[in-house]
């Protein structure tokens, strides 16, 4: 198979495994909707930054839950199995592009509740919107990197946590700029400093998965 099968036919392997327990996607949605009642008791009310910034602390935390996750089924025979049978890029390109996909439904149904809930004016809708559809795909892009070369240690989360804390800091730097711009009301012209940014961010990422990946599978 070429390697673009190959990814196509991992993507609906991991999309049929949790179709079928849908434990992930459920502890997930459970996590989000309670952090978001939790916040909504204890502050009520608050001011659009405030409101901007629980947002996403709520979705780094939600992303680190998922993300965490993306390797434990790759273990022992089934990791031998997938080494001979399909590419190492092929598997870290369809675990970053289901990651994505999950990370943008949890981040859409966040969104909605989130904002059912606080009821909070946000002044520029569709670069918002922008901003939490490039964060998704950041964080899945980021979370899998690191996912895959702490599951060579074991699935150690320490490690995890240790390896992502340089990228994912200045990622929420840009992204609470970006979106606390559009939820004042900022135009889509004075934020495409910020746009290049994130997107600088996930193509490096991507290239540094697709060149390291291949060693540490083959380890």
């Amino acid at each position: 198979m070429d390697l673009l099968t190959q990814v196509k036919t991992l993507i609906y392997k991991d999309v049929l495994l949790e179709w079928r327990s849908k434990y992930a996607i459920n502890s997930i949605l459970l996590y989000v909707v309670s952090t978001v009642f939790v916040c909504y008791q204890s502050f009520q009310s608050v001011d659009t930054s405030v409101w901007n910034t629980l947002f996403w602390i709520i979705l780094l935390f939600a992303a680190i839950n998922a993300m965490s996750r993306s390797f434990l089924q790759e273990t022992g025979n089934r990791q031998l199995y997938y080494y001979s049978m399909v590419s190492p890029k092929a598997i870290i390109l369809a675990k970053i592009i289901y990651n994505s996909l999950i990370m943008i439904l949890m981040t859409g149904i966040a969104f909605i509740v989130y904002n059912l809930i606080f009821r909070t004016p946000i002044g520029n809708l569709p670069v918002y919107l922008l901003s939490i559809f490039l964060g998704s795909i950041s964080f899945a892009t980021v979370f899998t990197m690191v996912a895959g070369i702490s599951a060579k240690a074991g699935n150690n989360s320490t490690i995890m946590a240790i390896l992502s804390f340089p990228v994912i800091i200045p990622l929420l730097i840009v992204l609470i700029k970006l979106s606390k711009a559009a939820a004042t009301g900022g135009m889509i012209a004075d934020s495409w400093g910020d746009i290049a940014v994130l997107l600088a961010i996930n193509i490096v990422t991507i290239a540094i998965s697709l060149l390291l990946f291949p060693y540490l599978w083959r380890d």
